[in-house]
């Protein structure tokens, strides 16, 4: 237990971090305990942790998914039928990109290449929601068991609700141009080690560049939030008094766009104000699933009621997924 609370608290947490931060900020004349020095003080650690957490996962996950190009996933997942195909494109989700918005044309690559629909939304609920960069740095902030039973819950939600949609036998609402695209094999050159590890570093570069802003937006939003917003209004909206803040922070987190990086300062701030550990799930959750650009871009391939199930599904996922974390709080934290 001591060696993991090292990783936890210094590894993953990166204490010394938060306390060289802080002794920095004194030195230049701020008190770190003032509104003003505190919310500093949150925001550059926050973000230099998470970039640095960030760039280490995606060079990690991108020399795994070096291993798993587009045709060589659709060949594997071809093999399997039912809920263990579902299943198992589940677990490859937790491989892909870390946003809806990329997953999506994943999504209708595998579905031209004929995979049966239920699989391919197991694998596109997957990929946003539940991935190995979620994993960390959720243990990063709340510890291994939130970490853990998020990820868990996450692949039950893709599962059920893929394996639901593909006993719905719904493949007449996709798009035609979908399903009647032509797959073409591409041979897959054979990669040297150092091939993979400069596919990593583009892979750090490209998704650092991309994600760089809507994480200094969520660590921004998260050190108001840490500093700025009462306590009180914070519980009472998203506390133990609001039986419906898992309905609220579903809601809410709809029309954002961003990807869980962006998300877990904001959702670290409200749990450390007093909202309840399930509604800052939902939350994060419904903003890298149910994200409306990503809607407006899944509509291009599904017809609307194919959209809409698959919304529902989501949403009803999500919701009983905030409730169970409410009821687990006190075993996990």
């Amino acid at each position: 237990m001591s060696i993991w609370s090292f990783i936890q608290n210094q590894v993953l947490g990166m204490k010394w971090l938060y306390s060289l931060v802080g002794n920095l900020i004194n030195l230049i004349g701020l008190d770190i305990t003032s509104k003003l020095g505190g919310s500093i003080h949150f925001f550059v650690y926050d973000l230099i942790k998470i970039m640095v957490l960030l760039g280490v996962l995606i060079f990690i996950i991108s020399y795994i998914q070096s291993y798993f190009p587009p045709e060589r996933t659709k060949k594997i997942l071809s093999r399997f039928r039912g809920l263990g195909a579902s299943t198992l494109a589940a677990l490859l989700g937790t491989v892909t990109p870390f946003c809806s918005c990329s997953s999506i044309p994943l999504f209708i690559g595998f579905t031209s290449a004929g995979l049966p629909l239920g699989v391919t939304f197991s694998f596109l609920i997957s990929s946003p929601m539940v991935d190995l960069g979620s994993l960390v740095l959720l243990m990063s902030i709340f510890g291994y068991k939130v970490a853990i039973v998020y990820v868990v819950f996450g692949l039950v939600i893709a599962v059920i609700g893929g394996t639901f949609i593909g006993k719905m036998h719904m493949e007449k609402y996709v798009e035609e141009f979908i399903l009647k695209a032509k797959n073409i094999e591409i041979p897959q050159a054979k990669l040297t080690k150092k091939d993979r590890i400069d596919y990593a570093v583009s892979q750090v570069v490209s998704t650092a560049k991309k994600v760089f802003i809507y994480v200094v937006i969520g660590v921004g939003i998260g050190s108001i939030i840490h500093n700025w917003i009462p306590e009180d209004l914070v519980v009472k909206i998203l506390g133990n008094g609001n039986p419906f803040g898992v309905f609220l922070a579903t809601i809410c987190g709809i029309p954002m766009y961003a990807d869980i990086f962006g998300c877990i300062p904001i959702a670290e701030s409200l749990l450390a104000k007093g909202a309840k550990l399930g509604v800052v799930l939902s939350f994060m959750m419904a903003v890298t699933t149910l994200s409306l650009p990503s809607m407006i871009m899944l509509k291009k391939a599904i017809k609307p009621k194919l959209l809409g199930v698959f919304i529902a599904i989501c949403t009803i996922g999500i919701i009983v997924v905030g409730y169970s974390f409410n009821y687990l709080q006190n075993f996990l934290i």
